[in-house]
């Protein structure tokens, strides 16, 4: 006979209680939001971080699975997304995917503040990646840059943050202009033959920056704007000759320019105004034997007090998941064919 001790038949063995995570929020209307339909946007953070999100009502998620370091990067995801709607923002894939790459060391380091946009009686930004952060800061940062340069790959967020901050400085009358130049290279520049008044003729090189004052200002305030004369469409063929003086200048598509054109807009700043030059190195529309002024620009300016250059990479792209894993198809197609990086033109 087995001396081993049989186990009592009747007792049951109890189930583990797996380790969980409440966060609670003040605003319910908020939290639905920040779940979205379907509690897709949940499901999203689920898939990235392997924990598991439920809404039991009350305002409050518990987060569970996963481990103890997986549970607290799931909170601190949920309480950027939750503070970004407190900003104004509305809740999107790509503001949960930013909310997942955004490291909390750097969040710290900058505040909840950092990195907004405020327009008064308009839409407020907030950046939404470590990039974006360091862009932000540099716009707002008027004691220490006139010239902003911001650099990198499409969807980025380069001409919408910029023409946000300046609708806000513009809003807040700390400038009395806002003007938007941009290269027609499509069009070579010379617009005489194009139908309208100057405005109509520049409007097809314009919609992108239309479109982000339209969201930011909202479709009425920027047609008053527009009519009085404090929102501005230059083209830069242009602005040769200007002064601008207590304004704040968006240099948009700035890889199409030519070298002697970048110096010329460059050098178009008066007494109170600020510029942001925004461009992408990877999509020169120029003649191949033309050189890029943003380049040029970027690599003789690099040093100069009171310029600020923010690059941007890939994993700054917030408009589309695939649009980043485009812009990295292309990089390493560019790099392939080079043999090396691919520098700026």
């Amino acid at each position: 006979m087995s001396s081993a001790k049989t186990p009592p038949r009747n007792r049951a063995t109890k189930p583990r209680r797996e380790a969980s995570e409440t966060v609670f929020f003040d605003d319910k209307e908020r939290l639905r939001g920040m779940a979205g339909a379907g509690d897709r946007f949940l499901i999203l953070i689920e898939q990235e971080l392997g924990v598991r999100l439920s809404a039991p009502g009350g305002g409050q998620i518990v987060i569970t699975a996963g481990d103890g370091a997986a549970r607290d990067e799931a909170k601190r995801v949920l309480k950027r997304l939750y503070a970004s709607l407190e900003h104004g923002l509305t809740c999107d894939e790509a503001a949960v995917r930013a909310a997942l790459r955004l490291r909390d060391a750097d969040e710290r380091a900058g505040g909840n503040e950092d990195g907004v946009i405020r327009v008064p009686r308009g839409s407020s930004l907030i950046a939404r990646t470590e990039g974006q952060r360091e862009y932000v800061r540099a716009l707002k940062n008027d004691k220490a840059y006139d010239l902003v340069f911001g650099v990198g790959p499409a969807g980025t967020g380069k001409t919408l943050l910029a023409v946000a901050y300046g609708a806000s400085l513009l809003v807040q009358r700390k400038v009395e202009k806002l003007i938007i130049t941009r290269p027609a290279v499509e069009a070579g520049e010379k617009l005489g033959f194009l139908p309208g008044d100057l405005t109509e003729k520049v409007d097809p090189y314009l919609l992108p920056v239309w479109d982000a004052l339209a969201d930011t200002l909202g479709r009425h305030e920027l047609e008053k704007m527009r009519e009085d004369g404090r929102i501005e469409v230059a083209p830069l063929a242009f602005m040769r000759g200007r002064t601008l003086n207590r304004a704040f200048v968006v240099v948009d598509e700035a890889q199409n320019t030519s070298k002697p054109q970048m110096q010329m807009v460059l050098t178009r700043l008066g007494e109170g105004s600020r510029m942001a030059v925004t461009g992408d190195p990877s999509q020169i529309d120029l003649h191949p034997r033309e050189p890029s002024g943003l380049g040029h620009a970027l690599g003789i300016l690099s040093e100069t007090k009171g310029v600020a250059i923010c690059r941007f990479s890939r994993v700054d792209v917030v408009r589309h998941d695939l649009v980043a894993r485009i812009v990295e198809a292309y990089e390493d197609d560019a790099r392939r064919a080079s043999g090396t990086a691919k520098p700026d033109r």
